[in-house]
C-alpha cells in the first residue's frame, strides 16, 4: 500500500482546506507503517513518519494535535534509528487512543 492509494478522509470544507478527522488519518498512516513492514523489529529501512500535516500544538505544549509527537519526540525524529522511531509510534498511538496496528497481526501457528 502507498501513500497515494490510502483514501482521504475529509468533511465539509469550511475554508479552502478539508476538515481531516485527526484519529482516521493517524490510523491510516499507521496502518501505511505496518503495510510497509515499518513495525517489524527487524526492519531496517526507514520509519515513516507520523506526520498528517496537522502541525500544531495542544494548548497545553504537551503535544502535536496532528500526529501526537511530543516536543521532544518531534525533536529527536530525525536524530534517531528505526528502533526510536518504533517506540515513538508506540508511545504516539497510545496517546491518541488508537489501536497500533501491528497488535492486530496474529503469527501464524
Amino acid at each position: 500500500m502507498t501513500l497515494s492509494e490510502i483514501p482521504v478522509v475529509a468533511a465539509a470544507v469550511v475554508t479552502d482546506k478539508p476538515v481531516i478527522d485527526i484519529p482516521v488519518a493517524l490510523a491510516q498512516r499507521a496502518a501505511l507503517v505496518a503495510a510497509e513492514g515499518g513495525f517489524a523489529e527487524d526492519f531496517d529501512g526507514v520509519v515513516t513518519s507520523p506526520c498528517i500535516s496537522v502541525c500544531r500544538m495542544t494548548p497545553d505544549r504537551s503535544h502535536c494535535q496532528g500526529c501526537f509527537r511530543t516536543l521532544d519526540e518531534l525533536r529527536a525524529w530525525g536524530k534517531v534509528g528505526a528502533a526510536q522511531r518504533r517506540d515513538i509510534w508506540a508511545q504516539l498511538l497510545v496517546r491518541a487512543g488508537i489501536a497500533h496496528p501491528a497488535a492486530a497481526v496474529t503469527p501464524a501457528d
